[in-house]
């Protein structure tokens, strides 16, 4: 049960006495998360009975279930609760979406394991396949952008989102093959367990994650991102520049370790683009 969003459906239908309840939860949910039946109504100038109804109308039994479902809330986060106020102003929102995407670069450059990143290459370069996984929404684009940027070097790759699947590859894959996996947060179990597995098969593993999380100790080579976020819900998140910056800083790498081979697959690739699309070569390189 999510209290608040309960809350947020029943808002219009309560009475002045329940509101003022509701105002408290909003406002000082410290207060309302510790205090009893008697001190939250005497906030809220209303009768215990009151609160009662007010629990009810939440959907909580009683107010000891509704205490129990609010001290639930609080393992959400606060942030979520009362969200810091910002700008709506479009010239302000452009400045704070472009001020810590620098930022975060700024961050991730000065941060930066040189080491990890030529072992990780290294690997990426020598193997006969590579497999990319992330899950949830930004390591699902990492892991296509990896397909994306490392293809076109003439490297055989392929990219999952899929537990299932990511799973079976790596069940299939051998020893001259690498995996790259990617978790914002470093706590993606099903990842974990499919780098375990491809230890047990000798099948090297690369994570792009946080220092000292499960995912990273289940790799073979960690890349680490450690990133401070702010707390403002409504921005998307920051760090994923930083890890599409890490990706071309990669797959820039691997290039150069497979110039010859790169070089003639790009080459072939942009021929097809201006024959077919273009007509010349005047278009991002990229694409």
């Amino acid at each position: 049960m999510d209290i608040f969003a309960t809350l947020q459906e029943e808002k219009g239908r309560l009475s002045q006495s329940e509101n003022r309840i509701a105002d408290i939860l909003l406002n000082d949910f410290e207060f309302a998360v510790n205090a009893s039946i008697i001190e939250l109504a005497s906030k809220a100038d209303v009768s215990p009975p009151t609160v009662t109804r007010f629990c009810r109308r939440l959907g909580c039994d009683s107010f000891s279930d509704f205490k129990v479902q609010l001290a639930r809330t609080a393992y959400i986060g606060m942030r979520y609760l009362k969200p810091e106020p910002k700008s709506r102003e479009t010239g302000d929102v452009a400045q704070d979406i472009i001020t810590k995407s620098q930022n975060a670069l700024f961050l991730l450059h000065r941060s930066l394991d040189l080491a990890a990143i030529e072992q990780a290459v290294e690997r990426i370069a020598a193997a006969e396949m590579i497999y990319a996984f992330g899950s949830g929404g930004n390591s699902s684009m990492i892991a296509g952008e990896l397909q994306n940027r490392l293809f076109r070097y003439g490297l055989r790759i392929t990219s999952s989102s899929d537990h299932s699947m990511q799973l079976m590859m790596t069940a299939a894959a051998r020893p001259t093959d690498v995996l790259i996996g990617s978790s914002f947060s470093g706590r993606n179990a099903e990842l974990v367990r499919a780098f375990t597995l491809a230890r047990e098969l000798k099948v090297p593993t690369i994570a792009l994650t946080q220092s000292g999380s499960p995912v990273a100790a289940a790799a073979s080579i960690t890349v680490p991102v450690d990133l401070p976020e702010g707390n403002n819900i409504y921005r998307p998140t920051s760090t994923r520049i930083a890890y599409l910056a890490l990706l071309d800083i990669l797959s820039s790498l691997v290039a150069y370790r497979v110039q010859p081979q790169a070089t003639t697959t790009l080459r072939r690739i942009k021929q097809q683009l201006v024959t077919h699309r273009d007509g010349d070569d005047r278009q991002l390189l990229g694409d």
